[in-house]
């Protein structure tokens, strides 16, 4: 995996928990697949963080571009 800069993991870590900002936009960024994203957030993240974190973007729609309803039509930026 790529070292990046310490505000570039900021950013990734800020994208992570946005809840509408689906894995795909930070692979299409960054280069990271879900995994690499997990991975950092384990590294990066306190234990009880990161578990909620997991919790919380387990399964939701809005995380994954496959599982999200083709209604949703919000303005999307041209870096996703």
């Amino acid at each position: 995996m790529k070292n990046f800069k310490q505000e570039e993991l900021s950013r990734i870590i800020e994208m992570a928990w946005e809840d509408r900002t689906p894995f795909e936009a930070i692979e299409l960024q960054f280069g990271l697949k879900e995994n690499d994203v997990r991975e950092i957030m384990r590294k990066k993240l306190k234990p009880s963080s990161f578990r909620m974190w997991r919790k919380r973007v387990s399964g939701r729609k809005t995380k994954h571009l496959l599982l999200r309803s083709k209604d949703v039509t919000r303005f999307k930026s041209k870096n996703q």
